[in-house]
């Protein structure tokens, strides 16, 4: 039978009919079928039966193989009843399920397959490397049309990720029985004659002498060469129970390189079974130098350190990729009571045992603290440890090692600096500061970085009170101060601030009585002093500024001018964001809370002034700080509660007698609960201490 030319079947490929007995040879039909078809993405299914082969069907043609390896068949005969069958695509239910299959198990090992059309190629960004710094679509993904198989491979050298997925073996019925676990992974089976792995030679026992590596150490891990024309490699086979698993490879120019398509486990696994302290290093020198140090219990990581700490949470184990071989090995570390981390010193090295701890729980991990090299320097890993100051320096190094940082947990040594500060009384800013008021001070002094929560009834002088504690502060210890005053305009705060400091009327009024107003040159040097001490928070229209706005702003006062306390005045001239399901008592605790730790975080004195609510029955004594409108954790929450209140009867004593009611010291440094007696200046605004004496002598008269 004579045989149909290659153009015959090219031919019936492109669109002949379905069965037709052709005689080619299979030489002659891959160089037909390769003239238009790329070698790996070859569709059709072609079946080659010869009249005396009783063998099974071959699915495909050997040319069509991944491994593109030439055929070897020199020709196969072929009858009318052993025909070339050119299986079409069609619309068969069957097929669209096997697809459609297909395309959920790509899904599940993280290949988007929208784009994927059966029977072509699609290029896509790599899930494994992202494309590099390029972002180059990398990813060269195919689907065979029959549904059966997708394969894909990454054409980036630093990546090539290479796999495939199948769909099923058996479709009965439309029922689609799959023929194997969805997420099982298919790795090649390696060996050392596989790999042409040799003993090591005298060049490579020389390279780790100089890292003072023993040739013991060198053959307890097998470590082995590989020659490439007259180029030698160190080969790092990697092993679980023995198995060869997978290997990495290094040249003497530090260039690194894996066996694809291999399963990613740590280096030495097999030396930490049943251990419960493991270290972790970066590299499979450093494991080796943790040897020589006298720990065996020690592995590294496979694929080197991450640039940076991702800002994304740890992925699942399914969907965490490059962090795969910590749940491949997860048993293996589930039994470490204890996990040390010595990971390079640089930043990505950094980075990596910051990704480690997160995922391994870092309340069992530990750190290792590499000693200086110089001034300037640190030793870099584990290996440059060993080589500069040998062994017992690096066990010493792993001996003490420290917890693992816990955001938000510490230990009073990391704070014995601040304690020995506050002893010696170093750091003045730390120490409270006396009112300016003698008789006050033996009461209430004002500590940097707590809350002073006044109250006091309408017109009791609580602002004015505020206002002579500040220009006092600022006198004696030059602190600066933010203003968030509600109530006040700006003009008439400036006038009793500077009546204050300057000790003189703003105006020829009435109340300034026989005293001459401040000069124009008093006012100029007083508004250079209200300029450099006092830095306002207001509202640009007519909204009210809520607690959030305030503190963000005196945030910002504190780091660019070097603020020291915060007045916010009044609590009822906030805007008050509170959710529908939040009870007004929960809001105030919030609250109280955000400005607390603002005062602790930046060493800054806040003093919230909150109004009573309405009484009832008031007999003109002072309120108490229960009575403050909105909650009780006015009181409980605050550092320091004071009650403003001024006299309104003259029968009880002087009417410029303020009462200045301590009803709450938390800190027994700052003072202690009790009442102080001051007088009001009313023309310049300012408060001098009383003789209580006087003031008790007067009361009695008026009794």
């Amino acid at each position: 039978m004579p045989s149909i030319p290659c153009r015959s079947l090219q031919s019936l490929l492109m669109g002949g009919s379905k069965c037709i007995p052709v005689r080619c040879s299979a030489a002659a039909a891959a160089a037909a079928v390769a003239a238009f078809v790329p070698r790996r993405l070859l569709h059709f299914r072609i079946h080659l039966r010869a009249p005396h082969f009783r063998g099974p069907v071959y699915s495909n043609l050997l040319f069509c193989q991944r491994s593109f390896r030439a055929c070897n068949h020199f020709s196969v005969p072929v009858t009318a009843s052993n025909a070339v069958e050119v299986a079409r695509p069609g619309n068969d239910t069957t097929s669209a399920r096997r697809i459609a299959h297909l395309k959920t198990k790509m899904k599940k090992v993280g290949i988007p397959n929208a784009a994927c059309i059966p029977g072509g190629t699609t290029l896509m960004l790599c899930p494994m490397c992202r494309g590099g710094t390029s972002m180059e679509k990398s990813l060269v993904v195919c689907i065979h049309e029959n549904g059966d198989l997708a394969t894909w491979a990454c054409k980036r050298g630093e990546c090539g990720w290479e796999g495939e997925v199948q769909a099923h073996r058996n479709v009965k019925a439309g029922i689609a029985k799959q023929d194997e676990d969805m997420n099982a992974k298919h790795y090649r089976v390696i060996t050392e004659e596989s790999l042409l792995l040799e003993p090591l030679g005298e060049k490579v026992i020389a390279y780790f002498a100089e890292r003072m590596i023993s040739p013991e150490t060198l053959r307890r891990n097998a470590i082995k060469q590989r020659t490439n024309k007259n180029q030698i490699a160190i080969a790092f086979p990697y092993r679980r129970n023995g198995t060869l698993v997978s290997c990495k490879y290094r040249n003497f120019s530090k260039k690194f390189w894996q066996e694809a398509s291999m399963e990613r486990i740590f280096y030495g696994l097999d030396d930490i079974k049943q251990s419960s302290d493991v270290i972790i290093v970066e590299g499979e020198i450093d494991k080796l130098s943790m040897e020589e140090a006298g720990y065996r219990n020690c592995v590294s990581v496979p694929d080197g350190a991450p640039a940076q700490v991702s800002k994304k949470s740890p992925a699942a184990a399914e969907e965490d990729t490059k962090f795969q071989y910590l749940w491949t090995c997860k048993e293996y570390l589930e039994k470490a009571s204890r996990i040390i981390l010595a990971t390079d010193a640089d930043g990505p090295g950094q980075a990596l045992a910051e990704e480690l701890a997160r995922r391994l729980g870092k309340e069992r991990c530990w750190r290792v603290k590499w000693p200086q090299k110089s001034d300037t320097e640190v030793c870099k890993d584990a290996n440059e440890v060993l080589t500069l100051y040998g062994p017992d320096a690096l066990k010493k190094v792993v001996d003490n090692s420290e917890e693992y940082p816990i955001r938000g947990l510490f230990q009073f040594s990391d704070f014995f600096h601040e304690v020995d500060a506050y002893y010696h009384q170093t750091h003045e800013f730390e120490l409270s500061v006396s009112t300016g008021w003698k008789a006050l001070d033996e009461l209430y002094n004002v500590m940097p970085g707590e809350l002073t929560v006044i109250t006091g009834v309408p017109n009791s002088g609580k602002s004015e009170w505020i206002d002579a504690l500040l220009c006092n502060i600022n006198k004696n210890h030059k602190w600066r101060f933010a203003l968030c005053s509600m109530e006040n305009k700006v003009r008439e705060h400036a006038r009793k601030l500077l009546e204050k400091h300057i000790r003189k009327p703003f105006f020829n009024a009435s109340y300034g009585g026989s005293t001459k107003r401040m000069t124009v040159e008093e006012l100029e040097q007083g508004k250079e002093w209200l300029n450099k001490t006092f830095h306002l928070i207001r509202c640009e229209d007519d909204s009210l500024p809520s607690i959030k706005w305030v503190l963000q702003l005196a945030k910002a006062a504190v780091h660019r001018f070097g603020v020291r306390g915060l007045v916010i005045d009044p609590y009822n001239e906030l805007d008050h964001q509170r959710s529908p399901n939040q009870t007004e008592t929960e809001y105030v605790s919030q609250m109280l809370t955000m400005i607390k730790r603002f005062a602790q975080h930046h060493s800054c004195h806040v003093w919230f002034v909150a109004h009573p609510r309405q009484l009832q029955n008031w007999t003109g004594g002072p309120p108490n700080m229960y009575d403050i409108s909105g909650s009780a954790h006015f009181i409980n929450k605050c550092d320091n509660g004071l009650v403003i209140h001024r006299n309104r009867d003259a029968k009880a004593g002087p009417l410029d007698c303020v009462q200045v009611c301590v009803r709450k010291i938390r800190n027994k440094v700052v003072g202690t609960i009790g009442e102080a007696f001051l007088s009001y200046n009313r023309v310049t605004g300012e408060f001098e201490d009383m003789d209580i004496r006087a003031v008790t002598m007067s009361v009695k008269r008026g009794g």
